[in-house]
């Protein structure tokens, strides 16, 4: 039985400024459109991705990103973008996207991406990052999506 939240949507309009020279999403904002889909999935679940009121601070370093692009979006397009969490570790998420082009039925899924993000703290503001065990008051309202959606 899963408890716990394992899944997110995000709606995202590609922008201008997120198109190159031939007039397609840039590679690289799959990844920002990726990472604003997972801070909109911490902020659902009551908390914020980077809390400074949390002592000693906690932070999410990507450890892996990859994305596989099936189709080019295109300016104006509407995207969806479906974050699930595909592993829970002691120290890490794993986060499985599939991107949905909403206004052209014809190509719905465009790109499937993850990442990897380690749970870390700093407990000075300069000194070094260190692995950690994910908070229970964190841990506690994720869960793991079913093995067949993932």
């Amino acid at each position: 039985m899963t408890s716990g939240a394992f899944e997110f949507k995000l709606t995202r309009r590609v922008e201008f400024c997120d198109t190159d020279m031939a007039g397609i999403m840039h590679f690289s904002n799959f990844f920002r459109f990726m990472e604003a889909a997972e801070q909109a999935f911490f902020r659902s679940l009551g908390f914020s991705i980077h809390d400074n009121r949390r002592r000693p601070v906690i932070g999410w370093p990507r450890v892996h990103a990859s994305c596989d692009f099936r189709h080019p979006l295109r300016f104006e397009d509407l995207v969806e973008i479906h974050l699930q969490v595909a592993e829970k570790r002691e120290r890490s998420l794993v986060y499985s996207f599939t991107f949905r082009r909403l206004n052209n039925p014809a190509s719905p899924e465009v790109a499937r991406g993850k990442l990897v993000v380690a749970c870390v703290s700093r407990p000075e503001p300069q000194g070094p990052m260190t692995s950690i065990t994910i908070p229970r008051s964190i841990g506690d309202k994720i869960g793991v999506a079913p093995g067949d959606e993932v």
